[in-house]
């Protein structure tokens, strides 16, 4: 994966726990569900290009 595609995951990752924060402290549980989800598929996609990584460097 390249340090463009980390920095991007990575990004929605620590935007998602801030809007999650955000939520929390104003009470919004909608708000606060969503980035859940949105945080989720920013680790989902570190970990799924870290497996792409591996198979790429055993070929």
């Amino acid at each position: 994966m390249s340090m463009k595609d980390k920095a991007r995951n990575l990004v929605q990752t620590l935007r998602e726990k801030v809007e999650k924060a955000t939520g929390k402290a104003l009470g919004d549980e909608d708000m606060t569900a969503k980035d859940q989800v949105g945080e989720l598929k920013g680790h989902l996609k570190e970990a799924g290009a870290k497996v792409r990584d591996a198979f790429k460097k055993d070929s």
